[in-house]
Protein backbone atom coordinates (compact mmCIF):
# COMPACT_ATOMS: atom_id res chain seq x y z
CA UNK A 1 0.00 0.00 0.00
CA UNK A 2 2.38 2.27 0.98
CA UNK A 3 4.71 1.59 -2.17
CA UNK A 4 1.71 2.76 -4.75
CA UNK A 5 1.12 5.42 -2.52
CA UNK A 6 4.79 6.35 -2.89
CA UNK A 7 4.73 5.13 -6.63
CA UNK A 8 1.82 8.15 -7.24
CA UNK A 9 3.23 10.49 -5.67
CA UNK A 10 6.76 10.45 -7.32
CA UNK A 11 4.84 10.49 -10.89
CA UNK A 12 2.93 13.25 -9.64
CA UNK A 13 6.08 15.32 -8.44
CA UNK A 14 7.93 14.26 -11.61
CA UNK A 15 5.25 15.45 -13.57
CA UNK A 16 4.72 18.96 -11.60
CA UNK A 17 8.82 19.50 -12.36
CA UNK A 18 8.61 18.75 -16.31
CA UNK A 19 5.77 21.45 -16.10
CA UNK A 20 7.63 23.77 -13.86
CA UNK A 21 10.72 23.27 -16.08
CA UNK A 22 8.58 24.76 -18.98
CA UNK A 23 7.29 27.68 -17.62
CA UNK A 24 10.83 28.49 -16.00
CA UNK A 25 12.54 28.56 -19.83
CA UNK A 26 9.37 30.61 -21.38
CA UNK A 27 9.66 32.96 -18.19
CA UNK A 28 13.22 33.28 -18.61
CA UNK A 29 12.63 34.06 -22.60
CA UNK A 30 10.67 36.71 -21.84
CA UNK A 31 12.71 38.08 -19.37
CA UNK A 32 15.79 38.63 -21.77
CA UNK A 33 13.55 40.03 -24.73
CA UNK A 34 12.59 42.83 -22.61
CA UNK A 35 15.78 43.75 -21.31
CA UNK A 36 17.55 43.98 -24.52
CA UNK A 37 16.56 47.26 -24.99
CA UNK A 38 17.90 47.87 -22.23
CA UNK A 39 21.00 46.31 -22.10
CA UNK A 40 22.05 47.74 -25.82
CA UNK A 41 21.79 51.12 -24.69
CA UNK A 42 23.85 50.44 -21.49
CA UNK A 43 26.72 48.41 -23.86
CA UNK A 44 26.72 52.15 -26.24
CA UNK A 45 27.30 54.15 -23.42
CA UNK A 46 29.88 51.78 -21.85
CA UNK A 47 31.70 51.09 -25.14
CA UNK A 48 31.66 54.81 -25.98
CA UNK A 49 34.13 55.20 -22.18
CA UNK A 50 36.88 52.90 -23.29
CA UNK A 51 36.97 53.01 -26.62
CA UNK A 52 39.51 55.50 -26.53
CA UNK A 53 41.11 54.30 -22.69
CA UNK A 54 44.18 51.86 -24.26
CA UNK A 55 43.89 50.44 -20.57
CA UNK A 56 40.53 49.80 -20.16
CA UNK A 57 39.92 48.40 -23.82
CA UNK A 58 42.90 46.02 -22.93
CA UNK A 59 41.29 44.84 -19.64
CA UNK A 60 38.29 44.20 -22.22
CA UNK A 61 40.00 42.27 -24.20
CA UNK A 62 41.09 40.01 -21.48
CA UNK A 63 38.32 39.36 -20.02
CA UNK A 64 36.56 38.13 -23.92
CA UNK A 65 39.50 35.94 -24.22
CA UNK A 66 39.36 34.68 -20.89
CA UNK A 67 35.24 34.29 -21.26
CA UNK A 68 35.99 32.56 -24.80
CA UNK A 69 38.56 29.83 -23.83
CA UNK A 70 36.24 28.70 -20.73
CA UNK A 71 33.21 28.66 -23.47
CA UNK A 72 35.41 26.63 -25.49
CA UNK A 73 36.74 24.40 -23.01
CA UNK A 74 32.98 23.81 -21.91
CA UNK A 75 31.57 23.10 -25.17
CA UNK A 76 34.88 20.68 -25.90
CA UNK A 77 34.18 18.79 -22.66
CA UNK A 78 30.37 18.64 -23.30
CA UNK A 79 30.81 17.37 -26.47
CA UNK A 80 33.51 14.74 -25.33
CA UNK A 81 31.01 13.67 -22.26
CA UNK A 82 28.24 13.15 -25.03
CA UNK A 83 30.52 10.93 -26.79
CA UNK A 84 31.41 8.98 -23.45
CA UNK A 85 27.54 8.81 -22.58
CA UNK A 86 26.78 7.64 -25.70
CA UNK A 87 29.29 4.68 -25.96
CA UNK A 88 27.58 3.79 -22.27
CA UNK A 89 24.49 4.04 -23.92
CA UNK A 90 25.65 1.90 -26.69
CA UNK A 91 27.42 -1.07 -24.14
CA UNK A 92 24.29 -0.77 -22.17
CA UNK A 93 25.89 1.04 -18.79
CA UNK A 94 22.76 2.95 -17.33
CA UNK A 95 24.80 3.44 -13.74
CA UNK A 96 27.97 3.08 -12.04
CA UNK A 97 28.10 3.35 -7.97
CA UNK A 98 31.72 3.78 -6.65
CA UNK A 99 30.93 3.86 -2.95
CA UNK A 100 27.92 2.43 -1.40
CA UNK A 101 26.77 5.88 0.09
CA UNK A 102 23.29 6.09 2.00
CA UNK A 103 21.56 7.52 -1.25
CA UNK A 104 23.14 5.29 -3.80
CA UNK A 105 21.73 2.56 -1.25
CA UNK A 106 18.27 4.01 -1.54
CA UNK A 107 18.29 3.95 -5.43
CA UNK A 108 19.48 0.26 -6.27
CA UNK A 109 17.10 -0.94 -3.57
CA UNK A 110 14.27 0.56 -5.19
CA UNK A 111 15.06 -0.22 -8.48
CA UNK A 112 15.83 -4.12 -7.30
CA UNK A 113 12.14 -3.73 -5.83
CA UNK A 114 11.02 -2.35 -8.80
CA UNK A 115 12.37 -4.52 -11.58
CA UNK A 116 12.19 -7.89 -9.39
CA UNK A 117 8.70 -8.28 -8.14
CA UNK A 118 6.70 -10.68 -10.09
CA UNK A 119 9.71 -11.91 -12.02
CA UNK A 120 12.51 -14.62 -11.83
CA UNK A 121 15.53 -13.44 -10.54
CA UNK A 122 19.04 -14.96 -12.07
CA UNK A 123 21.94 -14.65 -8.86
CA UNK A 124 25.47 -15.53 -8.85
CA UNK A 125 27.21 -14.99 -5.60
CA UNK A 126 29.63 -16.43 -2.87
CA UNK A 127 27.71 -17.42 0.75
CA UNK A 128 24.45 -15.70 -0.54
CA UNK A 129 24.32 -14.48 3.17
CA UNK A 130 25.09 -10.63 2.72
CA UNK A 131 22.72 -10.30 -0.45
CA UNK A 132 19.32 -12.21 0.73
CA UNK A 133 19.90 -14.07 4.44
CA UNK A 134 20.72 -10.43 6.18
CA UNK A 135 17.63 -8.15 6.88
CA UNK A 136 19.52 -5.14 4.89
CA UNK A 137 20.88 -7.42 2.33
CA UNK A 138 20.35 -6.42 -1.66
CA UNK A 139 17.77 -8.95 -2.52
CA UNK A 140 15.87 -9.66 0.88
CA UNK A 141 13.01 -7.32 0.28
CA UNK A 142 13.15 -9.07 -3.64
CA UNK A 143 12.75 -12.87 -2.94
CA UNK A 144 9.59 -12.14 -1.26
CA UNK A 145 7.74 -10.98 -4.23
CA UNK A 146 9.53 -12.50 -7.21
CA UNK A 147 8.12 -15.61 -8.84
CA UNK A 148 10.83 -17.48 -8.71
CA UNK A 149 14.82 -17.94 -8.66
CA UNK A 150 17.70 -19.33 -10.10
CA UNK A 151 20.94 -19.15 -7.39
CA UNK A 152 24.59 -20.26 -8.32
CA UNK A 153 26.05 -20.42 -4.57
CA UNK A 154 29.67 -21.50 -3.93
CA UNK A 155 30.45 -25.05 -2.69
CA UNK A 156 31.59 -24.48 0.54
CA UNK A 157 33.04 -28.02 1.20
CA UNK A 158 35.24 -27.38 -2.37
CA UNK A 159 38.74 -27.83 -2.42
CA UNK A 160 39.42 -24.43 -4.73
CA UNK A 161 37.02 -22.42 -1.95
CA UNK A 162 38.28 -23.77 0.59
CA UNK A 163 42.00 -23.00 -0.69
CA UNK A 164 41.21 -19.64 -1.31
CA UNK A 165 39.57 -18.89 2.08
CA UNK A 166 42.59 -20.63 3.65
CA UNK A 167 44.91 -18.37 1.71
CA UNK A 168 43.10 -15.26 2.78
CA UNK A 169 43.71 -16.03 6.01
CA UNK A 170 41.52 -13.05 8.18
CA UNK A 171 41.46 -13.88 11.65
CA UNK A 172 37.82 -12.97 12.23
CA UNK A 173 36.20 -14.98 9.51
CA UNK A 174 37.09 -18.93 9.54
CA UNK A 175 35.97 -21.19 6.91
CA UNK A 176 33.34 -22.80 9.49
CA UNK A 177 31.79 -19.14 9.52
CA UNK A 178 31.17 -19.59 5.87
CA UNK A 179 30.12 -23.08 5.72
CA UNK A 180 27.20 -21.45 8.35
CA UNK A 181 26.46 -18.78 5.95
CA UNK A 182 25.87 -20.96 2.92
CA UNK A 183 23.85 -23.10 5.59
CA UNK A 184 21.52 -20.27 6.48
CA UNK A 185 20.91 -19.49 2.59
CA UNK A 186 20.46 -22.86 1.88
CA UNK A 187 17.83 -22.34 4.60
CA UNK A 188 15.80 -19.62 2.89
CA UNK A 189 15.77 -21.04 -0.09
CA UNK A 190 13.69 -23.86 1.83
CA UNK A 191 11.60 -21.66 3.22
CA UNK A 192 10.80 -20.07 -0.06
CA UNK A 193 10.46 -23.32 -1.96
CA UNK A 194 7.66 -24.23 0.59
CA UNK A 195 5.97 -21.02 -0.11
CA UNK A 196 5.41 -22.15 -3.42
CA UNK A 197 7.81 -20.55 -5.51
CA UNK A 198 9.97 -22.05 -8.29
CA UNK A 199 13.67 -21.82 -6.65
CA UNK A 200 16.91 -23.83 -7.96
CA UNK A 201 19.97 -23.56 -6.85
CA UNK A 202 23.24 -25.00 -7.92
CA UNK A 203 26.71 -24.57 -5.78
CA UNK A 204 29.75 -23.91 -7.82
CA UNK A 205 33.23 -25.28 -6.69
CA UNK A 206 35.53 -22.76 -8.54
CA UNK A 207 36.43 -19.40 -6.89
CA UNK A 208 33.82 -16.55 -7.26
CA UNK A 209 35.04 -14.20 -10.03
CA UNK A 210 31.46 -11.91 -9.90
CA UNK A 211 28.81 -10.96 -8.11
CA UNK A 212 25.82 -10.94 -10.55
CA UNK A 213 22.39 -10.30 -10.63
CA UNK A 214 19.71 -10.45 -13.03
CA UNK A 215 16.21 -8.63 -12.35
CA UNK A 216 14.34 -8.38 -16.24
CA UNK A 217 15.87 -6.14 -17.90
CA UNK A 218 18.60 -5.07 -15.70
CA UNK A 219 21.61 -6.72 -14.65
CA UNK A 220 23.68 -5.68 -11.26
CA UNK A 221 27.76 -6.51 -11.59
CA UNK A 222 30.71 -5.88 -8.50
CA UNK A 223 33.71 -7.99 -8.81
CA UNK A 224 35.39 -10.35 -6.04
CA UNK A 225 38.69 -9.26 -4.37
CA UNK A 226 41.22 -11.16 -2.84
CA UNK A 227 41.75 -9.21 0.38
CA UNK A 228 38.69 -6.74 0.16
CA UNK A 229 34.77 -7.20 0.71
CA UNK A 230 32.69 -7.13 -2.10
CA UNK A 231 30.63 -4.54 -0.75
CA UNK A 232 33.56 -2.45 -1.02
CA UNK A 233 33.74 -2.98 -4.76
CA UNK A 234 32.42 -0.86 -7.60
CA UNK A 235 28.77 -1.52 -9.07
CA UNK A 236 27.61 -1.60 -12.20
CA UNK A 237 23.95 -1.34 -13.08
CA UNK A 238 23.56 -2.39 -16.95
CA UNK A 239 20.18 -2.32 -18.90
CA UNK A 240 19.55 -4.79 -21.92
CA UNK A 241 19.06 -2.61 -25.30
CA UNK A 242 17.33 -3.74 -28.10
CA UNK A 243 20.20 -3.93 -30.45
CA UNK A 244 21.31 -7.24 -28.22
CA UNK A 245 25.15 -5.94 -28.17
CA UNK A 246 25.35 -4.31 -24.59
CA UNK A 247 27.37 -5.71 -21.74
CA UNK A 248 23.92 -7.20 -20.46
CA UNK A 249 23.82 -9.65 -23.08
CA UNK A 250 27.49 -10.67 -22.26
CA UNK A 251 27.20 -11.19 -18.48
CA UNK A 252 23.21 -12.99 -19.30
CA UNK A 253 24.48 -14.89 -21.86
CA UNK A 254 27.99 -15.80 -19.10
CA UNK A 255 25.12 -16.72 -16.48
CA UNK A 256 22.96 -19.26 -18.83
CA UNK A 257 26.29 -20.59 -19.59
CA UNK A 258 26.89 -21.64 -16.17
CA UNK A 259 24.00 -22.15 -15.22
CA UNK A 260 23.57 -25.15 -18.28
CA UNK A 261 26.79 -26.57 -17.22
CA UNK A 262 26.54 -30.07 -16.94
CA UNK A 263 29.85 -29.57 -14.05
CA UNK A 264 27.69 -27.54 -11.85
CA UNK A 265 25.21 -29.87 -9.58
CA UNK A 266 21.85 -28.69 -8.92
CA UNK A 267 20.59 -28.86 -5.07
CA UNK A 268 17.89 -30.84 -4.01
CA UNK A 269 15.91 -29.37 -1.49
CA UNK A 270 13.76 -32.52 -0.49
CA UNK A 271 16.71 -34.64 -0.23
CA UNK A 272 20.22 -32.82 0.37
CA UNK A 273 21.71 -34.04 -2.38
CA UNK A 274 23.81 -32.73 -5.35
CA UNK A 275 22.38 -33.93 -8.83
CA UNK A 276 25.30 -34.10 -11.19
CA UNK A 277 23.15 -34.07 -15.29
CA UNK A 278 24.73 -34.39 -18.36
CA UNK A 279 24.59 -31.88 -21.46
CA UNK A 280 20.47 -33.90 -22.44
CA UNK A 281 19.55 -32.60 -18.57
CA UNK A 282 19.04 -36.36 -17.40
CA UNK A 283 20.27 -37.22 -14.17
CA UNK A 284 23.62 -39.08 -13.89
CA UNK A 285 24.15 -39.58 -10.15
CA UNK A 286 23.54 -38.22 -6.98
CA UNK A 287 26.22 -37.20 -3.92
CA UNK A 288 24.79 -36.74 -0.68
CA UNK A 289 25.21 -33.10 0.59
CA UNK A 290 24.74 -32.37 4.77
CA UNK A 291 26.31 -29.10 6.24
CA UNK A 292 26.88 -29.48 9.83
CA UNK A 293 24.18 -27.97 11.95
CA UNK A 294 24.78 -24.99 14.07
CA UNK A 295 25.28 -25.06 17.74
CA UNK A 296 22.34 -23.24 18.76
CA UNK A 297 20.37 -26.33 17.17
CA UNK A 298 22.72 -28.82 18.15
CA UNK A 299 20.80 -30.26 21.03
CA UNK A 300 17.55 -30.69 19.41
CA UNK A 301 19.50 -33.57 17.47
CA UNK A 302 20.84 -36.95 18.52
CA UNK A 303 24.00 -36.03 16.97
CA UNK A 304 25.80 -33.34 14.79
CA UNK A 305 25.81 -34.17 11.21
CA UNK A 306 29.10 -33.83 8.59
CA UNK A 307 29.18 -33.38 4.94
CA UNK A 308 28.91 -37.17 3.74
CA UNK A 309 30.33 -37.51 -0.16
CA UNK A 310 29.02 -40.63 -1.73
CA UNK A 311 31.60 -40.51 -4.69
CA UNK A 312 33.18 -43.37 -5.84
CA UNK A 313 36.77 -43.68 -4.86
CA UNK A 314 39.51 -45.54 -4.23
CA UNK A 315 40.78 -43.91 -1.59
CA UNK A 316 38.20 -42.92 1.18
CA UNK A 317 40.79 -42.70 3.87
CA UNK A 318 42.39 -39.71 1.67
CA UNK A 319 39.25 -38.14 1.03
CA UNK A 320 38.65 -38.02 5.22
CA UNK A 321 41.72 -36.12 5.85
CA UNK A 322 41.16 -33.98 3.34
CA UNK A 323 38.20 -32.72 4.28
CA UNK A 324 39.42 -32.90 7.98
CA UNK A 325 42.22 -30.31 6.59
CA UNK A 326 39.60 -28.17 5.24
CA UNK A 327 37.76 -27.62 8.59
CA UNK A 328 41.04 -26.24 9.82
CA UNK A 329 41.08 -23.33 7.83
CA UNK A 330 39.80 -19.62 8.37
CA UNK A 331 38.80 -17.32 5.96
CA UNK A 332 37.85 -13.65 5.11
CA UNK A 333 34.45 -11.40 3.87
CA UNK A 334 35.76 -11.12 0.55
CA UNK A 335 34.28 -14.66 -0.40
CA UNK A 336 31.09 -13.31 1.35
CA UNK A 337 28.00 -11.89 -0.59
Amino acid sequence: MFLSVWSTVRAFLRDAAESLYHIVVVALSAGIALLLPAGAKQFLSFWARVEHDKLSLIAVEMTVAILLIVCLNYFHRSRRDRVLAAMATGAGLVSFFPHRTRGAQQRIEQLKEEQGTGRTISVIGSSGHSTFVDQVGGLSSVLDKCLGARIMLVNPYSQEASARILAINHPEFTLDTFREEVRHSIQLLKRLKAMGKDVKLKLYSDSPLIKLVILGDYLWLQHYHADLDVQTMPEYVLRHNRKDHGLYTLYAHYFVQRWESAEIPEYDFETDELVYRNRAGNEIRRERFEIKTAPEEVGALPEARTLTVNRPNPKPTAVRETLSRDLQGCGSTALAG
